[in-house]
Parts: C-alpha cells; sequence; structure tokens
C-alpha cells in the first residue's frame, strides 16, 4: 500500500506499514530508552501534587494536539470538546500512574484516543465480519491527493462512517497494528482488516468525486 500525504508534503496523513510484523510502533519504541526531563519530571510531580498552575501548564502545552486527535474521531466540534475535557479529567486523575517511560504527551494522546472510541463505541458498527479477502479493492492504488490540503482531507474522513472513520484513523494516522485495534474495539483482527479495507475504498470515492468537483471549478 502506498503511503499519501497532504498537497504540500509536509504532513503524513497514512503511516501504512507494508507489513504487519513489523517491529512496534513509536510509542513502544520510546518506552525502551526514554528517560524525562527534569521539567518534564517536576512538571508532572505538581500535577500529582494537584497544583493547579501545573495542570494548567500542562493542559495549555498540550489541549491544542489533543483537540486536534479528538477532532480526528468527532463527527462536531461540540463532541470533540467533551472528549478533550473527559480525556484532561482523566489525565490529572490518573497520572500519577504514569509510568514515564514515554513522552508524557504520547500518555495523553493514549488517553485521548481511548476516549473517543469510547465516545464512539455505541455507534460502531460490529455486523460487518467480512474477512479481507470479501473484498474487492485494488490495494496498490494511489489515493487521489493532489488536489488536497491537509484539512480538507481530515474533513474528507470524518465523513466517512463511525467504524470506518475510527479504524482508518488508528490505522493509517496513528500507527496501530491490526491486532492492537482488534484489541481497542473488542473486534477480531479479520474485522479490523476489513473495516480498513472498505473504509480506504469508500475514503478513494469520496476524493475522486471531490477530485471531479475539483476539475470542473477549474474549467
Amino acid at each position: 500500500m502506498s503511503n499519501f500525504s497532504a498537497h504540500n508534503g509536509s504532513q503524513s496523513i497514512e503511516k501504512v506499514k507494508d507489513q504487519e510484523e513489523e517491529t512496534d510502533n513509536e510509542y513502544t519504541t520510546e518506552r525502551i530508552s526514554y528517560t524525562p526531563s527534569s521539567e518534564e519530571s517536576q512538571l508532572i510531580n505538581d500535577c500529582i501534587k494537584g497544583k493547579r498552575q501545573a495542570q494548567r501548564t500542562l493542559y495549555e502545552q498540550f489541549a491544542p494536539k489533543m483537540y486536534a486527535i479528538a477532532m480526528r474521531y468527532a463527527k462536531t466540534t461540540l463532541e470533540a470538546d467533551d472528549i478533550l475535557q473527559e480525556s484532561f479529567i482523566n489525565v490529572f486523575k490518573h497520572i500519577n500512574t504514569f509510568a514515564r517511560d514515554c513522552p508524557i504527551e504520547f500518555w495523553i494522546r493514549r488517553i485521548v484516543i481511548n476516549q473517543a472510541l469510547k465516545t464512539g463505541r455505541n455507534k460502531f458498527d460490529k455486523a460487518s465480519k467480512e474477512e479481507v479477502s470479501d473484498i474487492n479493492y485494488n490495494s496498490e492504488e494511489n489515493l487521489i491527493l493532489d488536489h488536497f490540503e491537509l484539512e480538507e482531507l481530515l474533513q474528507i474522513i470524518r465523513r466517512l462512517p463511525e467504524g470506518f472513520q475510527q479504524i482508518f484513523n488508528l490505522y493509517a494516522i496513528e500507527g496501530y497494528k491490526h491486532k492492537e485495534i482488534a484489541e481497542m474495539l473488542e473486534i477480531s483482527v479479520g474485522t479490523s482488516k476489513s473495516q480498513y479495507a472498505r473504509a480506504r475504498a469508500q475514503l478513494q470515492e469520496m476524493l475522486l468525486k471531490e477530485d471531479e468537483s475539483y476539475e470542473q471549478l477549474r474549467k
């Protein structure tokens, strides 16, 4: 499968791995040798002690990035606001359990993703049980991206059905393997693969339609 990125080429949208057996993702890699800086350790310690200024500093430092992640899973800005709020409530509630074996940004990011998945869990379509072999689509076909900026692509991804959107984000953007996604969503690996395949096929169809509209406007 080919990777795809924004029109300006500066930001990757899809981190698709050619082999499922590839080594662990960025989170695991970081955990092997990560040592927090003295400033990060102090900030965490102060948050554990419940110091409001430290909590505010942590929130202001990471909230913008985490909101962008929440928006990848939310259908509305109001839903993204709720995900962000609940996520930071959990951050401050459980920060004393943070092992400090990775950057705290990664830990917060996982909490935001889990909260987003929890928010959308009731909408997730588990009815489709097809294996990847049951789905006909060209995995080597490049997604049409030439005329799309990053935010435009993310808006189109948000138009995918809830289950497709979640799995596409987790696999293509966050970099999780299908085995990890299956555990997170309590589905089979085959369902994760088939939902991703269908999401990619539907996204390709949507991008083609958007591209045709773009070309018509240029004429």
